[in-house]
């Protein structure tokens, strides 16, 4: 199976774009619900979770677990690549979904400028920034948190007027920053839900980067490129869902991300 690992409900999105784009493959997402949110804790907390997280499914038969989630890329995957995976399951994979964004984003501005929304944890960590100045120095990173949005869409509120004021208040301080960003990263796999809302009050002139396409789109093409691990993965399409919480209202809130009906268990990892 392949793995897919989100403190929340949020990699939820990316899942779906996995389902759409790649139904064949067996999935297995698992949320850490009882401990989120991540977006606040230390690095070190976050790397140990997500740790947590990454062993459970590989014990579980996943040769390959994707971090749907913003907060524990920016602050858990380079270590884990690099000092644990070795040391675990040097043949297994565990990718993140900050670098394909940051990949593909000067296909979206003209004026160089680009904005980040996302949670105070990636924010923080400085990860959006180092990889697109990496592959692109010459473009501009002007980032805001946005602390109240991803509540907001766990609770099912994308509707409640409470967003507009959210979505508003983040873009317009994030575009004091730079009034020229003419092309923004939804850095929260939560915000997808909000693409209306953005939409609304942004206009056309900005470009909103949704992470959720592009992922599934790395995916794709990560398997391509690797056949031996492609090979490893069944095909059945199946999906099974884990939480560490409650799994009724996982269930519950879950639907609302997928636009179907779940059926989840309750595991530990810890």
């Amino acid at each position: 199976m392949i793995g897919v690992f989100d403190s929340g409900f949020g990699g939820l999105t990316i899942l779906k774009s996995f389902l759409e784009k790649l139904p064949e493959y067996d999935y297995v997402f698992l949320g850490d619900n009882a401990r989120a949110p991540y977006g606040s804790r230390s690095f070190e907390t976050v790397y140990q979770y997500t740790l947590q997280a990454v062993k459970k499914l590989f014990s579980l038969g996943c040769p390959l677990v994707i971090l749907a989630c913003n907060t524990a890329s920016a602050k858990a995957l380079r270590t884990i690549q690099q000092n644990d995976l070795p040391k675990l399951c040097p043949e297994n994979r565990v990718l993140g979904i900050i670098r394909p964004t940051a990949e593909i984003i000067s296909n979206y501005t003209k004026t160089k400028k680009i904005g980040i929304l996302g949670t105070a944890g990636t924010v923080n960590s400085g990860s959006y920034i180092l990889e697109i100045h990496k592959l692109y120095p010459e473009i501009k990173v002007f980032q805001q948190a946005c602390p109240m949005l991803a509540p907001l869409v766990e609770n099912g509120e994308t509707d409640n007027p409470a967003a507009d004021y959210f979505v508003e208040k983040y873009s317009s301080m994030l575009l004091k920053q730079c009034p020229d960003i003419d092309a923004i990263i939804l850095g929260c796999t939560h915000y997808p839900l909000l693409i209306k809302t953005f939409k609304k009050i942004l206009g056309d002139r900005i470009t909103l980067i949704p992470q959720n396409e592009i992922v599934a789109e790395s995916l794709k093409d990560y398997l391509f490129r690797h056949k031996e691990m492609d090979e490893k993965l069944s095909k059945n399409a199946t999906v099974k869902f884990l939480t560490t919480d409650n799994n009724k209202i996982f269930d519950e809130r879950a639907a609302f991300f997928l636009g179907k009906t779940v059926k989840s268990e309750t595991t530990e990892i810890f």
